[in-house]
């Protein structure tokens, strides 16, 4: 019966690959350019003569990230996802020959906004045109497709910390956006190939003028007031961005629920399978980033490695993910998604109780033994949100939910970076990571429960993907 099972799932249509693998190398550069800049932090720091500020180079990517996912989603869906896929790369190349030459460290933040911006579009992008192909083909199961651009995502994050400490240690930090470029060739020769052409769509500028703008800078003050306000604890509270956050919070949401073609759809949100993932997705985002950013900064100031080095440990981290991806693929065809996240919160939970263990003189071995335990959520994680998301998603608002799922892992992306400025201030480097691993492991904790006892989980969007 299994056997049959596993023969009906080969014989089925699934999304070729000349249509997955121009999409994957442009959704990789997200992931590239957040785990390269890990390494880079403490020589951009020196080279400009930075203090707390250098931590906006993580957060206004993600911020920007944040509101373009949903933004670059929407022009998708209007525009059509090929236009929007190659305008993305078009602002990434931009950015990336302009930073090298920054003058000062706010022009650079600007400059990694921008990249930001950029990269928010690849993603939302290729999801809407693998969701319109499997859907014109009856492909009724696209984890496949999924699973490419999770493995592309993870082999960027395994390459982005050691290619970036050569990169840094022998050319300089400026070289870490100039590697942009011959990736966004060669997605730009495969895209032009294989990549179909955006259908024909009527009243394009009338429904260019319905996106909404008081919608799109309203999320950009709320997230930015949030974010302002999470980085002033490591200092001087700034207690009056609170209210002020929350009071944004609120006008949003009114606004985006009384507006005709809002740009946060929240009646996406009201489908409960759709809002747990997304809220899954950014507490799993969170302890990722605590860890992916955290780690290589105790590696360099506290246990005293040279940059390379630093971003060799942690190699395991994510080349495991990259292995873990193919399993995890292939465990959702045949078991459903519960199995991934619950094997990836307790690989979590595992990882970050070993994290804040580690001291000064913890061997080299032990220290990639435990990048490699912190490697196998990744991949779990991965597969089971993005299917998750893709299953409860309408077909007609796949680039939508897509970027919203985008933006709840930059909304954790953003919370991690000023958790780290926490957790670092006032202590030594060694005592700030285990504040990490504290926090890590509480949250895998969260995951790990939710996971077993989630009624979404068992229910329709476990079968709907099978």
């Amino acid at each position: 019966m299994r056997s049959n099972a596993r023969q009906d799932a080969a014989r089925a249509p699934k999304v070729p690959a000349k249509l997955v693998v121009p999409i994957a190398f442009g959704t990789l550069l997200q992931a590239l350019n957040s785990s390269m800049i890990a390494v880079a932090l403490v020589g951009i720091r020196s080279s400009f003569h930075a203090g707390a500020s250098v931590s906006w180079l993580i957060s206004g990517l993600y911020l920007a990230t944040a509101v373009g996912a949903p933004l670059m989603g929407r022009l998708a869906d209007i525009l059509g996802p090929r236009k929007v896929f190659f305008g993305g790369l078009a602002i990434v190349a931009i950015s990336s020959v302009l930073a090298p030459f920054a003058p000062n460290i706010g022009v650079l933040i600007a400059l990694r906004v921008l990249l930001g911006i950029g990269t928010a579009a690849p993603y939302p992008a290729g999801i809407a045109m693998i969701r319109a192909y499997a859907d014109r083909h009856g492909i009724g199961n696209a984890v496949g497709g999924i699973g490419v651009l999770a493995i592309a995502g993870q082999v960027a994050v395994a390459l982005g910390p050691p290619l970036g400490g050569l990169l840094v240690q022998f050319a300089g930090w400026q070289s870490i956006f100039l590697v942009n470029l011959p990736l966004i060739a060669v997605a730009v020769f495969f895209a032009v190939r294989y990549l179909p052409a955006d259908e024909q769509r009527s009243g394009v500028l009338r429904k260019l003028s319905t996106v909404d703008g008081s919608g799109l800078v309203l999320f950009t003050a709320t997230m930015s007031a949030l974010m302002l306000f999470l980085l002033s604890l490591a200092e001087t509270p700034q207690w009056y961005l609170l209210p002020i956050t929350v009071l944004l919070g609120v006008v949003l949401f009114v606004r985006e629920r009384a507006a005709a073609r809002p740009f946060l759809d929240l009646r996406l949100l009201t489908d409960p399978s759709l809002r747990a993932t997304y809220a899954r997705t950014a507490l799993t985002y969170v302890a990722f980033y605590l860890i992916f950013y955290g780690m290589p900064s105790w590696l360099e100031s506290g246990r005293g490695l040279d940059t390379g080095l630093a971003g060799l440990v942690m190699l395991p981290l994510a080349a495991l993910g990259v292995v873990v991806v193919t399993i995890a693929s292939r465990m959702q065809r045949r078991n459903g998604i519960r199995p991934l996240l619950v094997i990836g919160s307790t690989g979590l939970l595992a990882g970050a109780c070993l994290l804040a263990l580690v001291a000064r003189d913890t061997p080299l071995a032990l220290l990639f033994g435990v990048a490699a335990v912190l490697g196998l959520p990744n991949g779990f994680n991965s597969i089971g949100n993005q299917s998750a998301v893709y299953a409860a998603a309408p077909a007609e608002q796949a680039g939508a939910a897509s970027g919203l799922y985008r933006t709840s892992q930059y909304i954790g992306a953003n919370i991690a970076a000023a958790v780290i400025e926490l957790a670092q201030t006032g202590r030594t480097p060694t005592e700030g990571m285990h504040v990490l691993g504290y926090v890590v492991a509480g949250i895998g904790a969260v995951l790990l429960v939710t996971a077993v006892f989630s009624r979404q989980l068992r229910g329709g969007i476990n079968r709907s993907v099978q």
